[in-house]
């Protein structure tokens, strides 16, 4: 696309032998051609002469107005064939350099002035001739003489003009370096050395002098057209792209916000620390205040008792037992405790029906899991990372949906990194004119290093795998976008960005070189690189190789996109080759079956030849487009031996910890609960299969998440049940006539409803997952909330059952697994206190309880918790790809080296949606780049956010089809770019491939450059499907084929649909770079949408994006930002405001549930609610600390941790609640001694086994979202519900219930009169009076 050769043939003639009078020219007419074919002009040392030809004066009036005289005879210094060469040489950089048409107006005078100017003469000198036919001689060398003004102002007026489909800067081209390293000299060096510039007929030799005064003609001295201003009163200045002066006084630089900080220290810190030491003080005086006066106050006044009789009062006073009247009973505390005893009751006939009929209630339980898990034959999983993280209808998946089905989906991509093992920089003797000396450059670019690439790279396209009878190359499935609906005829034609394109893949190119065999080389392989660096879309080089740089597939390789690890645009220091096989991508997933096939072969080819080590000086890092779910899959079949140890840890501890072992006789063998374990293990996951089998009749599919961590999480949340109702039947006693199933029945009574309240408030905590917006965290919540109150069911039901037939085994002394041999004796069963149990009640509680020691525990606890909650917001965004692949993944080292050399970032879409009028000079201002454009443009906002990439992300000017269109329309040369064939229909396009002499200029009107509506939609589809060829740069086939929609509207004609303009994001390598790109991304569609509607209201873009594809039109489309990593990432723009959300009602229905189920027990729950609060922010400070971000599955975990944390607060709090000690340590010391070795044996313990399996999977994710945060959430879960909660209760725990000890002490004060023979025959022990 930058034509460098095309540019000059223009430098064709030139001047005079002397310096002459005025009037007199130094050539005139043109006398055959120089050795390379280019037309030299014929020494002439006369007058000017008439110009009488009126064609030859129509073209000079369009590219040279200033000399054509209005009032008489037109004098020239060229003939009729110099003026049609030299219009004709002005069509290539026209399409370069007209989008500025100050610049262009410079670059005509520069050339209208040394070929026609009647007086050139005076600044033009012939140097140097030669003799030609009949008596004729012809200029080879001339002297060019421009003033200093002059020359640096053209070069001021071109040097920022842009090239938007290639996203480089003209002056690259027409300079023969870099446009940074460009100046005028070397500008007008190159322009006149035809060593370097094939365009240049002779040599040209410019000097440049100051001019005295207007008198002194001696230098060519035309008025500069400033690129800030227009060159005539018919056109535009250029635009800010082209022009900085025309941007105004740009913004200031875009900084991230300093940090947040009070004194210079960090501000979370600074808060927490003034809080914490304000708690200290304010805890210390309270605990004066406790120990001075109100030690061990329950807070009932012995002096409220009126409705007792004085020998009741004296019985009570003479036990030392608090007392209570009927009328001291809030209303609260009776409807408490009339629905505490409502549970109890109705968990007890229950437990009794259960345990009665254990075979039936265990056969429909069976019946029922069966019937549910027979939905497993229905199942489906899904591994699409689209499909798990991005909302069917969040904003970000419909943009990606609008994008596919309007354009077709971004491309599948094969890609290698490739560096040298060992490699050194090394000195090249660099032959470039304007780089002296030698060049460093890295070890890629050694001559055999680049011939062993090239060796793979050609292995690598010919690779071919079998489609049942068919052979499937790349040539079948690659992107060709030269060739008819982009399938390739051929592998050469497919897109592979590599450097070795630069070769055209060819071996021998590479060797190529020229010198003069003795002394030394004059050019290589090097020079052709460097060349090519900064001219990818050369068809000839200005070394004396003259090869093209423009790419096999026809298009040009931009050196950012192969080469990695450079620096600035140094890029011979890049020590990266980075080669990039481009594939057909297609919506219907089963369209891409063929292209999955050769991927798997090309995987298989890489692997081996990475593993052999083929060539063992290529180190190579690669990657497809099927390679991260392929890894994603194999490494969840690699965990599953992990997982299945880890279970089976658990399985077996929960199996051997069950039984009540007091002897080590015959007796273990009948103590034991093995088979009860395994029943137990059993029915969590009789639970888990019913859900997937529930879920999978609804056509819910499963996610990897669900198969690995619901299970662990029910068998985390169930076990515990199962060790309360175990561990409560094995310590009580049976009553006096109490049958086995009424005993069962009254256990079940007595927790029953502490079962019913960790069980409820997990299913509720995760049925609260469905709110948020993530499919994975919506579709695990459905499956854990389901499994949870299946695995409740089955424990209050058929796990009671089972529990009757073990008691009934272990009481006919028949043992454990093999109950079938015969007892040899039968003894009763052993009831009293485990170790544990003993354990806790005395040596830990004792000690938890001394009173320094419930001081340190306050404040440990309460400055843990304030260090955690200053580290919340530090901790980072989003999920490192790395982390989703195994240890031995090859696709780590692709990461790596993306983060280590990738030169560019991912490409982005500003879209514009259907309704857009493109036909109208606002519409089109609205939307281009070049003159005459709005600042506040498209194009124009992305070229100022391209200045500021630091901060936005976007990395370059946007390529544009319709500045590339208004190029491509112009009529400029004997060959234009839109050519019609004679005499035919406007429907006959000549394409510019066509190489046909009758076809002719299609003639188009044009009003300030641009053409009328019916022209602009007539000629744009010829447009599209023209192909860039040497004379016409700006065919948009291969660019902009896709780049536009062209539809029919509701009359049948044809308009303009949506359009895109794509450029590129700069290197992203962090969450947080990735976010930002897409946060800023988003808010320049805003600002778009909102320049191109300047008069409607904002909210009217409030969009609906469930309709986002249906078609938009003139009152309602917007632009927006599109790239393939939007999906992923757009969960991060607001994850934090949905963690807080999804946290903060899982906790509010915790809350409402626990008030409920504790007996309407305000107090209580906000304990729950409080420590489970505190539970939370210590999980947040382990993230930061153990580098764990904030994304879909820390979320899931987050919610897991409340459900896991209600189970080691509840049972504690609500032991609390019923316990009737005299004080509040009393109570505290109760409840850790009867709930405290359940929850430490039954929570702690079985996961504690299992978790630290989980640290030795081979999966990153396991180690660092699973391993790390489980153990977080059992540790801090069992700190503080056996550590800190007990503490806390013991002094501010919830108050003695009044109805729990008026119950008490009036079956007290029965027992009493029942002892002394009279019975009172009140009925008070039931909570009828209250």
């Amino acid at each position: 696309m930058r034509l460098v050769p095309i540019l000059f043939y223009l430098v064709l003639c030139v001047v005079k032998w002397c310096v002459c009078d005025e009037g007199h020219c130094a050539w005139y007419g043109q006398c055959g051609n120089s050795d390379k074919g280019l037309p030299l002009p014929c020494v002439y040392n006369g007058t000017a002469k008439v110009l009488n030809d009126t064609t030859a004066l129509g073209l000079l009036e369009e590219i040279c107005p200033y000399l054509i005289n209005k009032n008489g005879p037109t004098y020239t210094c060229c003939d009729r064939e110099q003026i049609k060469t030299l219009s004709s040489n002005m069509a290539v950089p026209n399409q370069l350099l007209a989008r500025c048409p100050s610049c262009y107006h410079n670059f005509l005078n520069l050339f209208c002035s040394s070929t026609c100017d009647p007086d050139h003469s005076r600044f033009v000198t012939v140097e140097g001739f030669e003799p030609y036919h009949e008596n004729k001689t012809r200029v080879t060398k001339v002297g060019y003489v421009l003033s200093k003004n002059f020359a640096q102002g053209f070069y001021n007026s071109c040097k920022e003009v842009q090239l938007p489909a290639n996203n480089q800067k003209a002056m690259g081209v027409i300079c023969g370096t870099t446009a940074d390293q460009c100046t005028y000299k070397k500008l007008f060096k190159f322009i006149g050395n035809p060593q370097l510039n094939p365009a240049a007929p002779f040599e040209i030799d410019f000097t440049f002098r100051p001019v005295l005064d207007h008198n002194d003609t001696g230098a060519m001295n035309k008025t500069i057209a400033p690129c800030y201003k227009a060159p005539n009163n018919d056109t535009y200045p250029c635009s800010c792209q082209d022009c900085k002066q025309m941007c105004g006084i740009p913004g200031p630089p875009m900084t991230p916000p300093p940090p947040w900080e009070i004194l210079d220290i960090d501000a979370m810190y600074f808060i927490m620390a003034a809080v914490l030491m304000g708690f200290i003080f304010l805890f210390s005086v309270y605990v004066t205040i406790d120990q001075v006066c109100f030690k061990d106050s329950l807070g009932i006044d012995k002096e409220l008792v009126t409705n007792i009789e004085e020998s009741d009062r004296q019985i009570l006073i003479n036990k030392k037992e608090r007392y209570v009247s009927v009328t001291d009973i809030g209303c609260m505390e009776k409807l408490g405790a009339r629905f505490d005893k409502f549970l109890e009751r109705q968990f007890s006939r229950w437990g009794k029906m259960c345990a009665t009929h254990p075979l039936k209630v265990i056969t429909i339980g069976l019946v029922l899991c069966v019937t549910f898990g027979c939905g497993l034959v229905m199942y489906q999983v899904t591994t699409d990372p689209v499909e798990l993280w991005s909302e069917k209808h969040s904003q970000a998946r419909q943009e990606k949906d609008y994008f596919d089905n309007h354009f077709g989906p971004f491309f599948r991509t094969e890609q290698m990194i490739i560096t040298a093992i060992n490699g050194t920089f090394w000195k090249h003797k660099n032959n470039n004119m304007y780089v002296s000396g030698s060049s460093q450059f890295g070890p890629v670019f050694k001559q055999d290093f680049l011939h062993q690439v090239l060796t793979l790279q050609s292995k690598v396209l010919n690779i071919t795998v079998k489609d049942g009878d068919e052979t499937i190359g790349l040539k079948d499935i690659c992107f060709a976008p030269l060739c008819k609906d982009n399938k390739a005829d051929h592998v050469d034609n497919c897109t592979v960005e590599s450097i070795l394109q630069y070769f055209q893949n060819n071996h021998t190119l590479i060797d190529k070189w020229s010198g003069d065999f003795v002394f030394q080389k004059t050019a290589d392989y090097i020079d052709h690189l460097q060349y090519c660096f900064y001219s990818p879309s050369s068809y000839n080089d200005t070394t004396p190789l003259h090869l093209q740089c423009m790419s096999l597939y026809g298009g040009p390789v931009s050196p950012w996109v192969v080469l990695g690890n450079y620096t600035d645009i140094d890029y011979g220091n890049a020590t990266a080759l980075v080669i990039t096989l481009v594939v057909r991508n297609h919506v219907n997933d089963n369209d891409n079956r063929q292209a999955k096939l050769w991927e798997k072969a090309y995987i298989e080819f890489m692997k081996d030849f990475v593993k052999d080590k083929i060539n063992p000086n290529l180190s190579i890092a690669f990657s497809s487009e099927r390679s991260i779910q392929d890894e994603i899959n194999r490494e969840s079949q690699s965990d599953v031996a992990t997982i299945l140890v880890s279970y089976m840890i658990m399985f077996v501890y929960i199996s051997l910890a069950l039984g009540h072992v007091t002897t080590c006789d015959y007796r273990i063998f009948v103590d034991s609960k093995i088979s009860l374990g395994l029943c137990g293990v059993l029915i969590v996951l009789l639970s888990v299969l019913a859900s997937i089998g529930f879920f999978s009749y609804m056509g819910i599919k499963l996610t990897l998440i669900i198969l690995e961590v619901v299970p662990f999480l029910v068998l985390a949340v169930g076990v515990d049940n199962i060790f309360i109702l175990v561990q409560a039947y094995q310590r009580d006693e049976r009553n006096k006539g109490e049958t086995r199933e009424e005993h069962i029945g009254r256990i079940l009574g007595k927790v029953g409803p502490s079962m019913l309240l960790t069980s409820t408030s997990e299913c509720m905590a995760f049925y609260l997952g469905v709110l948020t917006t993530m499919p994975a965290v919506r579709v695990f919540s459905l499956y854990a909330a389901q499994a949870v109150l299946f695995d409740f069911l089955l424990q209050i039901s058929c796990f009671v059952a089972l529990m009757s037939l073990d008691s009934k085994r272990q009481e006919a002394s028949r043992y454990d697994v093999a109950c079938c041999i015969p007892p040899s004796k039968k003894e009763s069963i052993p009831k009293g206190e485990g170790i544990l149990y003993q354990c806790i009640k005395k040596y830990y509680a004792p000690f938890l309880m001394n009173d320094a020691v419930r001081v340190i525990v306050i404040v440990l606890f309460t400055s843990t918790c304030c260090t955690a909650i200053a580290m919340v917001n530090k901790i980072e965004l989003g999920l490192d790809q790395k982390l989703s692949m195994p240890e031995d993944s090859y696709v780590l080292d692709y990461f790596n080296n993306i983060s280590a050399y990738l030169s560019v970032g991912a490409p982005v879409y500003f879209v514009v949606q259907s309704g857009h009028n493109y036909t109208d000079a606002h519409g089109q201002n609205n939307i281009c780049g070049s003159n005459g454009c709005n600042v506040d443009s498209l194009l124009g906002q992305v070229f100022k956010a391209s200045q500021q990439s630091n901060g936005t992300k976007i990395a370059h000017l946007a390529s544009s089809w319709m500045d590339d269109y208004f190029d491509w329309i112009k009529p400029h040369g004997d060959h234009p770019c839109c050519r019609e064939y004679p005499g035919q229909s406007r429907e006959q396009f000549c394409p510019s491939t066509m190489n046909n002499k009758t076809c002719t200029s299609c003639n188009i009107p044009l009003s300030e450059g641009r053409p009328a509506p019916d022209d602009f939609l007539h000629y744009l589809p010829w447009f599209l499907s023209d192909m860039p060829t040497i004379k016409c740069a700006k065919g948009g086939h291969p660019a902009y084929s896709s780049a536009v929609v062209m539809k029919k509207d509701a009359n049948n004609e044809t308009e303009i649909g949506a359009t895109y303009f794509m450029t590129f994001h700069t290197v992203l390598k962090t969450n947080k770079d990735y976010i930002d790109a897409l946060k800023y991304a988003r808010e320049m569609g805003e600002q778009m949408t909102a320049m191109l509607h300047p008069n409607a209201s904002h909210r009217k873009f409030k969009y609906k994006y469930k309709n986002m594809i249906k078609e938009t039109d003139a009152s309602n489309y917007r632009v927006y930002p599109y790239s393939i990593f939007y999906v992923f990432y757009e969960q991060y723009l607001n994850i934090v405001s949905m963690t807080v959300i999804q946290l903060s009602t899982c906790l509010a229905v915790i809350f409402v549930i626990s008030t409920l189920l504790l007996g309407i027990d305000l107090y209580s729950s906000f304990i729950v609610i409080f420590v489970i609060a505190m539970i939370l922010c210590h999980m947040f400070g382990l993230m930061y600390l153990w580098d764990i971000t904030l994304n879909a599955i820390s979320l899931v975990n987050l919610i897991m941790c409340i459900g896991i944390s209600v189970e080691f607060c509840s049972h504690i709090i609500r032991a609390f609640a019923v316990s009737l000690g005299k004080t509040r340590k009393d109570r505290a010391i109760d409840s850790l001694t009867h709930m405290g070795s359940s929850v430490l044996s039954g929570i702690t313990l079985t996961k504690l086994g299992g978790i630290v399996v989980l640290a030795f999977s081979k999966s990153q994710l396991f180690q660092v979202f699973y391993f790390r945060m489980y153990l977080g959430m059992v540790l801090f879960g069992a700190t503080h519900g056996l550590i800190f909660l007990p503490v806390f209760l013991s002094y501010i725990g919830p108050p003695l219930n009044k109805a729990k000890l008026y119950e008490h002490q009036t079956k007290h004060l029965e027992l009493e009169d029942s002892s002394q023979g009279d019975v009172h025959k009140q009925n008070d022990t039931s909570y009828g009076h209250i």
